[in-house]
Formats: C-alpha cells, sequence, structure tokens
C-alpha cells in the first residue's frame, strides 16, 4: 500500500465552476475593456496602462457571483461597487497627478470604459443566469432529491434545495422514524416512508442525492442508514446541526487525508490575503499623499492648542489578539494606556476643544493609515478597542474575541451602522460585534469598497464620534 499525492480525498471536492467562473469574470471584464478602449482610441499599451490594470485586478478580485441573484439587485450592486472602484481609481490618479486633461484621447478612453464595463458585466451576469437556468431545466441535468430527518433542520434544506431555478433539483420528501407529533408541521405532508424504506425508494425512483439532517445524537441509526445507501448509486451529503454556532467562514478542508470541518476562520487566505493587503496599500499609500498637508496642519494644532506629544500611542488588540501600537493624534490632555482605560463621553473635560473638533471629524485617527503600512491594521476591519476593555468584554459577550480573526481596521461595518463613539452598555458592545461578526462571514473587496465609501459620507454628514 503506499499513499497516492494525486488521489482524491473525501473533502478535496473542487471549487464550484460558477465560482470560479465569476472570482475571473468581474475583474476580467474590467481590464479587458480598458485594454480595447485604450488600443482603440489611445494606442500602444504603455506601462501606465499595465500599473492601471494591475490595480484593477487587485481591487476586483475575486468578483462576486451574481448568477443567483435577482437581476435588478444584481445591476444596483454592479453599479455601486463600480462607483465606489472609480471614485478610488480617481483619487490615486490625482494623487500621482496623472488625471487626463480635456478631451484628450486618454479621457476619452476612460469614458468609455467607464460606461461600458458595468453594462457588460451586468450582460454577463444576465447570460450566466440564463445558462445555468437553461442547463438545470434539461431532463438529464435534473437530479430527484430526498431528505432524511423531518426536523426544522430537515425543512430548511429542502427549502434550500427548492430556491431556485438553476439548481436544478427536484425535491421528493422526507424519511423519518419519529411520529407525526414530532415532525416539523411544514414536513408533514411530504414524508415518504421511515429510514428502512429509504434505500429500496433511492433504487426504484432513481435519486441521486440524499440529504441526512438527523441529529449527532442518532450516530448509531445514522451508521445503519450509510451501510443501506451504500448498495445504491446516490450521492450522500451529511448536514450538521450547526445553527446554533456562530460560523466564521466556515469550510471543508483536509489535513493529509484526514476530513477536517472549518467553523471558525479567518477570510483572509489565500488569494483573499494578497488582494486584501494589496488594496490596502495602494488605498492607504494613495490616501496619505492626499492627506499629507492636512496631517501637518493637525500636527501643529494639537501641538499648539495644549502641552503635550502630537501623536498618542496606544495599546490595543490586533490580529489573533496579539498586542500592536495604534497612533492616533493626541486629542485628551491625558494619555491613559494602563490597566485602566475610561472612555471618552459627550462634553468629556479631558478632551481639548482642538481634539473635540478632531474627535467630531474622526480627523484624530488619520494616522492610523501608518498602522495599514506597517501592516498592524487594515484601511477596513473591526474597531480596535483597548487592551483592557477587551479583557472586560471578552468575559460577557459570546464569541467577542472571533473579531480577532482579522486585522483591526480604520473603519469598520459596525461604524457605517451608526455603532461609532462611546459604547456605555454591554448592548451597543454587543451590537457592535455582531456587525462584526457579519463583515467577517460576508468579506469581499467589493463590500471594503462599499464600507469606504460609506464611511466617507459619514465623516461629513455624522457628528456621533466624540
Amino acid at each position: 500500500m503506499f499513499d497516492d499525492p494525486h488521489k482524491r480525498t473525501f473533502f478535496n471536492a473542487p471549487q464550484s465552476v460558477t465560482t470560479f467562473v465569476a472570482a475571473l469574470l468581474e475583474p476580467g471584464i474590467s481590464v479587458l475593456t480598458f485594454v480595447a478602449a485604450t488600443l482603440s482610441f489611445d494606442p500602444p499599451i504603455i506601462g501606465r496602462d499595465v500599473a492601471v490594470c494591475i490595480l484593477i485586478l487587485a481591487l476586483t478580485f475575486p468578483g462576486r457571483n451574481r448568477f443567483r441573484d435577482n437581476l435588478l439587485g444584481a445591476a444596483v450592486d454592479i453599479v455601486s461597487s463600480w462607483l465606489v472602484l472609480l471614485a478610488i481609481l480617481a483619487l490615486c490618479a490625482f494623487a500621482a497627478d496623472s488625471w487626463p486633461k480635456g478631451d484628450s484621447p486618454r479621457s476619452t478612453v476612460i469614458w468609455i470604459w467607464a460606461l461600458a464595463t458595468p453594462v457588460l458585466q451586468w450582460l454577463a451576469t444576465v447570460g450566466g443566469k440564463f445558462v445555468l437556468n437553461r442547463h438545470a431545466a434539461r431532463p438529464e441535468s435534473r437530479r430527484i432529491a430526498v431528505v432524511v430527518g423531518a426536523s426544522a433542520l430537515g425543512t430548511k434544506v429542502a427549502r434550500a434545495l427548492q430556491a431556485g431555478d438553476d439548481i436544478g433539483v427536484d425535491f421528493a420528501g422526507y424519511f423519518d422514524d419519529r411520529l407525526d407529533d414530532r415532525i416539523d408541521p411544514e414536513a408533514q405532508a411530504k414524508v415518504l416512508g421511515k429510514l428502512n424504506d429509504i434505500a429500496a425508494y433511492v433504487v426504484a425512483h432513481g435519486v441521486r442525492d440524499v440529504y441526512i439532517t438527523l441529529p449527532l445524537g442518532s450516530q448509531p441509526r445514522i451508521v445503519d442508514l450509510l451501510e443501506q445507501l451504500q448498495g445504491t448509486t446516490a450521492s450522500l451529503f451529511f448536514v450538521p446541526d450547526v445553527f446554533g454556532i456562530s460560523i466564521i467562514q466556515g469550510r471543508l478542508q483536509d489535513i493529509n487525508g484526514i476530513p477536517v470541518v472549518g467553523i471558525c476562520e479567518t477570510p483572509f487566505t489565500g488569494t483573499n490575503e494578497l488582494a486584501k493587503r494589496l488594496s490596502d496599500l495602494v488605498l492607504a499609500s494613495a490616501i496619505l499623499v492626499l492627506i499629507s498637508p492636512v496631517m501637518l496642519f493637525i500636527a501643529c494644532g494639537v501641538k499648539l492648542s495644549s502641552p503635550g506629544p502630537v501623536i498618542f500611542r496606544q495599546r490595543r488588540n490586533g490580529l489573533d489578539g496579539d498586542e500592536i501600537v495604534v497612533y492616533k493624534f493626541r486629542s485628551m490632555t491625558t494619555q491613559e494606556n494602563g490597566p485602566e482605560i475610561r472612555q471618552a463621553t459627550r462634553n468629556d473635560p479631558r478632551v481639548t476643544p482642538f481634539g473635540a473638533f478632531l474627535r467630531r471629524n474622526s480627523l484624530d485617527e488619520l494616522p492610523q493609515f501608518l498602522n495599514v503600512i506597517q501592516g498592524s491594521m487594515s484601511i477596513v476591519g473591526p474597531r480596535p478597542h483597548a487592551v483592557t476593555h477587551n479583557e472586560q468584554y471578552r468575559q460577557i459577550i459570546k464569541a467577542y474575541m472571533v473579531r480577532h480573526k482579522v486585522k483591526p481596521g480604520i473603519t469598520g461595518w459596525a461604524q457605517i451602522h451608526g455603532h461609532r463613539g462611546e459604547t456605555d452598555t454591554i448592548e451597543k458592545m454587543r451590537a457592535r460585534v455582531e456587525y462584526d461578526l457579519e463583515y467577517l462571514r460576508n468579506w469581499s473587496i467589493g463590500l471594503d469598497l462599499r464600507i469606504i465609501a460609506s464611511t466617507v459620507r459619514l465623516v461629513f454628514f455624522d457628528r456621533q464620534a466624540y
């Protein structure tokens, strides 16, 4: 016996074709449209154009899978994400003093590219949706599926199987040994028999997929069921009841052939990590160039308004809970960084008049772009709390420390939903943590761009922080 390195193990499932296509489609269309417009109106392709293409790839990869979205919703999402991307590129062009002049060929390229790309992305989404629906409608593509376990979890699985025309599944019904009063009311009308009846039904009706939703406490029954079904050609899927657990980036993987179920993991692995770091470096560098005069003015204002250093350094917990030093413009007369730190409150006497102006407009946090360049922070992520506050809240808020599976950010999903400033109650902090965990579950470059755009709006129109 020997271990074949090419042998496919249980959890070595290939990536979904639609997910793979979507990951390449959005950045591919964005870059190819830019190249086509350049070759048509401002040839040839030069180093400057190559740099723009690389920046576009960094900001758009991986593309979002919109093939199962409502077409109107997909259009809104494409346009909103595209406008944010254009704003970021315009910011970079302004910082590099490479903005096209007047009605030059370069300007024509930018206009055509900016208008044509979202249209082509939406048409690609329409085409992909049509192909999926057409493929799923073919008789040879349809798959009959049954669910083992007529519980609340079983009905959730059944609803998911019937959710779209592009899945290609015909749900037949449930199998369960329990009596009617223990079966979920939604499932009662479609119970096809007991567990001992499944194998015969699968063979007789050509069932392709069997989803097992029995609780883990039913392990002997599950083992018996698997032995029965191994005499059929049906694909078997086990659905663990994890709805009571906070799943963060759950995925299946293997470690040298041993199946492992990931329940709580960072979204920034592999290409995601590279895309996140590249976007941070590009954006933070461009923003620092643009705001350097503002930071110089603020530094002078801090120095002249009160005695003490310009930059305040505070210990915070960063990625994986490791301690980092976060930079801020000093806005208080005190520099608390010990075991007891009191959060700033409205009309706090420790806050200087100039510091109040900085905090109200979030200008005191501008030095944190240096943290981003260093790699200890990201532009978007959960806001870092003081170490002493972390020690307090990790004891009383469920999954509080999970937010440290990613680098802390200058702004975040919680902040654009109103959870800024003082968290003077457990409920406020719990709500902030819930938004942070939602960000971890749903991260994408597009979501980061949306948060950045919303933050810019809040800086000018929101006055919640103090």
